[in-house]
């Protein structure tokens, strides 16, 4: 089976595999009695091109569900937060905060997580800190993106960079119109990503679950019971 690759992981491949020829040819050429050494660093070399190479792939993905008012997984990880906490940034209220972390294994492409319109997008420096910590949500560099539903619910998903992730990428725009089955961004080397939703809002996964983005359905939205923002 073909496996696609994300665009934004074609000049890293590239480059690593031009690094891993540069270390492993000599060592064929001119090492010699020793053939254990260049063997060990080939297999070595293999293994990690192969996990970086799964780290950058895009599959295709589709939502088979009623996409009315569902909220969809952003990311393949695993839940690690879900409570009741104020939203500062945007939302200015208390919400639901859904978080799935990603680790080096999973694909890091981030689909949105409703249908909408997006009026929201902000950049945020910051560190770099385990992204599995609570307060990497508001101390790490980050990307908030704020999306309106069409029935005019908002949802906030922000793109938090980890300890090894260096480079938050966000498509989205004000103006951008938002679907569960497009990616929203991608998020380079262990990270996670945050939803703020609204506490009507009926939640379908719980602590330690698995998902995967722009498959599993996490919640359903209750427009009829929104809170005006």
């Amino acid at each position: 089976m073909r496996v696609k690759i994300h665009s934004e992981g074609t000049s890293i491949l590239i480059l690593f595999l031009v690094a891993l020829l540069i270390i492993n040819v000599p060592l064929w050429i001119f090492v010699r009695g020793y053939l254990w050494i260049p063997i060990l660093v080939t297999v070595a070399s293999v293994v990690f091109y192969m996990l970086v190479v799964n780290f950058f792939r895009s599959p295709r993905r589709h939502f088979d569900g009623n996409q009315t008012n569902a909220v969809v997984a952003s990311a393949d990880g695993k839940v690690v937060a879900l409570e009741e906490v104020y939203e500062p940034e945007y939302l200015k209220c208390r919400c639901i905060q859904l978080s799935v972390f990603m680790s080096p294994t999973n694909v890091h492409a981030n689909w949105f997580p409703v249908n909408g319109e997006v009026i929201y997008a902000k950049h945020h420096p910051g560190r770099f800190m385990a992204a599995y910590l609570p307060k990497s949500s508001v101390e790490n560099e980050r990307s908030t993106v704020v999306i309106r539903t069409p029935e005019g619910q908002l949802v906030l998903m922000r793109q938090v960079a980890g300890a090894m992730a260096r480079r938050i990428v966000t498509y989205a725009e004000p103006g951008t119109e938002a679907s569960v089955e497009d990616h929203m961004g991608f998020i380079k080397f262990g990270s996670r990503v945050d939803l703020y939703l609204p506490l009507s809002t009926s939640i379908y996964v719980s602590i330690g679950e698995p998902t995967v983005g722009g498959m599993t359905q996490v919640g359903l939205l209750n427009p009829e019971k929104k809170k005006e923002l």
